[in-house]
């Protein structure tokens, strides 16, 4: 083919491919058309632009909220099946839509101490890896002390920090303001009592050890605990008079 033929042929290309295509001006009218209202200026035509946008960005709102929901709901599933690692992954999804949700972090502190003692790889020797055992433990602890600085009265976390503490990361004696305050509004629960006597134990607060042991034999919650209370009591002061 000629040079000048193919000359022709891009040219006669090039016009055919300008009267198809939309031009810019053609572009903004169209988006004027779709949107109702383009460089808002007046006061009629800000008001306007606002009344269109707020409508889409509700819906999108609603959906982020919904899906947050939906997020939370699922992670609460997975936590009944013992699925922590999926409940854990759930409730992080769901915190993108509640940065600010107590309940979220309290489950995700959940989630973490159970994952620490249940899923990780053991070695060879049987026993679980330190070092990625306490970053659980550790995001455990960061969740719930989250949760309180969201809710300060929030009791649940109060009581599940105190046992991560005293049975997970041998801290005992920062157990004790979280439990005390927990007992302060929960009066008789039983459970959060043994945790406390335990962490007053293991600080050397025998006095004040025995003092809840008697409390839970007085309250006689169930045989097994009232039985449980008086033997701990006995242990309590078998290592007072040792001391």
């Amino acid at each position: 083919m000629k040079i000048e033929n193919i000359l022709a042929v891009v040219l006669s290309s090039a016009v055919l491919f300008a009267s198809c295509s939309p031009s810019y001006n053609s572009v903004k009218r169209m988006q004027r058309l779709e949107e109702g209202v383009s460089n808002p200026t007046t006061k009629e035509e800000l008001e306007e632009a606002i009344k269109k946008y707020e409508a889409r960005a509700m819906d999108l709102v609603l959906t982020e909220a919904q899906t947050g929901m939906w997020y939370k709901l699922l992670g609460t599933r997975y936590l009944d099946e013992r699925m922590y690692r999926k409940a854990y992954d759930a409730f992080r999804k769901a915190l993108l839509s509640y940065p600010d949700n107590a309940h979220l972090y309290y489950y995700i502190a959940i989630c973490a101490g159970y994952i620490a003692n249940s899923e990780l790889d053991f070695d060879a020797k049987g026993t679980i890896e330190t070092a990625e055992r306490m970053n659980y433990l550790k995001l455990s602890e960061s969740s719930y002390l989250r949760a309180l600085e969201i809710d300060p009265k929030y009791y649940r976390a109060m009581y599940g920090i105190g046992v991560l503490y005293v049975f997970e990361m041998d801290q005992p004696a920062d157990a004790i303001p979280y439990l005390e305050r927990f007992l302060d509004t929960q009066k008789r629960d039983s459970d959060a009592m043994f945790v406390l006597a335990r962490a007053y134990y293991q600080t050397y607060q025998f006095d004040k050890a025995v003092v809840l042991y008697d409390k839970i034999i007085a309250l006689n919650p169930n045989a097994e605990k009232t039985s449980e209370a008086k033997a701990n009591k006995k242990v309590v002061l078998d290592a007072q008079y040792a001391n």
